[in-house]
């Protein structure tokens, strides 16, 4: 008669079924575990609310307005490229967590908006976006747009 050999494997099958088991069980009982609620201190001074950002409106022919979303934002002020600058300055000693975007007319030249830009730079304007409109037909580019000038708020 011949000699049988061991097998030198473990059987997993059982550990699945307890797995399995435990499982289930979590995921019945979960639903039934009540959250506990804890009363945490306050505090005297509150964070304030998000400001609105204010925008540098850069039209098709290159002139500079500037509008407050704060106070509703359907007028913008015209201005000249050294006024925008002490404005923005001023408004931000204000409150520096105040954001600045930057909203060029689609026939604007590129170089124009990073003009504004790198002059708002060069006297440490800080929290600078620029301002997108998503377009209907391409959702792709203009939700990375939208992106850029949600992560500037």
């Amino acid at each position: 008669m011949r000699q049988r050999r061991q097998m030198n494997q473990i059987n997993v099958v059982p550990y699945i079924d307890v797995m399995l088991v435990l499982l289930v069980i979590f995921m019945v009982t979960a639903p039934m575990i009540q959250t506990g609620s804890i009363d945490l201190p306050s505090v005297a001074k509150a964070t304030p609310p998000p400001v609105a950002p204010l925008e540098v409106v850069i039209r098709a022919d290159a002139t500079l307005a500037l509008r407050d979303r704060s106070k509703g934002g359907a007028s913008a002020v015209e201005l000249t490229q050294a006024d925008l600058v002490a404005r923005l300055k001023e408004a931000q000693e204000r409150n520096p967590q105040q954001a600045i975007l930057i909203a060029g007319d689609k026939n604007v030249r590129y170089e124009a908006v990073l003009k504004v830009m790198d002059e708002l730079q060069k006297n440490q304007v800080t929290k600078i976006g620029l301002l997108v409109q998503p377009g209907a037909s391409d959702t792709s580019a203009s939700s990375a747009s939208s992106a850029a000038g949600r992560r500037a708020r």
